[in-house]
């Protein structure tokens, strides 16, 4: 499928009440990962990348996934954001979407990519979906239970204001922190050269059970109609910290082995 550049940009729509209508970590979050992994990649792959993206940022392009929502021709990309497990299987035991999802959509973006024989046009816009659906994946939710829709059903009280257990790991943790993209780029941890090896090295399907873990643990600490706030917030924003930077070094990692495998 060849895809001319021609796509516009359309606003944001946010939707809400299932797992694939969701948005994914809000704008800043996959900001946040995009900036990161521009800053870990090598000089050959960034000038694989800036050339694929004309110029523009892995931040700024981070969100194209959701921006696309707007346009009806690409529906059949909904449930490439997301994948639903019951919390006793594995991703390998689970009913898989015919329609796709986030462990297939990003395996067929990296196989357009290593493609020689791909358009610009396809290796640009996998890029853009790469860029973000890798950040999806590390939002725990987005491996949560299909009973409730990565917990979209699970209504919740923040600071007073209902929302619902999806939106509230999506974006409300993270807006309550009110800083922008690069700054909450500057205050994640910073791993060592051990731990950032460790990190990367990690199999594609293992960040889904590490999402799928972490969803298991959020399930059992946010009771349904709970009101949530500063404890809540306190308790829980290390981890949103943590999966953004393992996000980001990720894809800067995944880039870094399309883009300049003999690094």
């Amino acid at each position: 499928m060849k895809l001319a550049p021609y796509f516009l940009y359309a606003c944001y729509l946010f939707f809400s009440g299932n797992a694939c209508k969701a948005s994914d970590w809000g704008k800043t979050g996959h900001r946040v990962i995009g900036l990161v992994a521009q800053q870990h990649l090598t000089a050959r792959t960034q000038e694989k990348v800036q050339h694929l993206l004309e110029g523009a940022s892995l931040a700024h392009v981070a969100t194209f996934a959701d921006e696309i929502r707007s346009d009806n021709r690409f529906d059949h990309m909904v449930p490439w954001h997301y994948v639903n497990i019951d919390q006793n299987l594995s991703y390998s035991e689970s009913v898989k979407n015919p329609k796709g999802d986030i462990v297939t959509a990003m395996d067929h973006c990296v196989e357009v990519l290593q493609n020689p024989n791909s358009s610009f046009e396809d290796k640009a816009f996998y890029l853009k979906l790469l860029v973000h659906f890798i950040g999806d994946i590390h939002q725990p939710l987005h491996a949560g239970r299909k009973a409730d829709a990565g917990g979209n059903d699970i209504k919740v009280r923040w600071f007073g204001k209902i929302t619902n257990l999806h939106r509230l790991w999506d974006s409300d943790l993270i807006d309550y922190y009110k800083m922008s993209f690069t700054e909450l780029a500057a205050s994640l941890p910073k791993p060592s050269i051990i731990e950032h090896k460790k990190l990367i090295d990690v199999p594609r399907l293992d960040w889904v059970y590490e999402s799928q873990e972490l969803a298991t643990k959020i399930y059992k600490n946010t009771p349904k109609k709970a009101a949530l706030g500063y404890v809540y917030h306190y308790q829980h924003f290390d981890i949103v910290r943590k999966r953004l930077c393992a996000a980001g070094l990720r894809l800067a990692a995944t880039l870094n082995a399309i883009f300049d495998p003999n690094q």
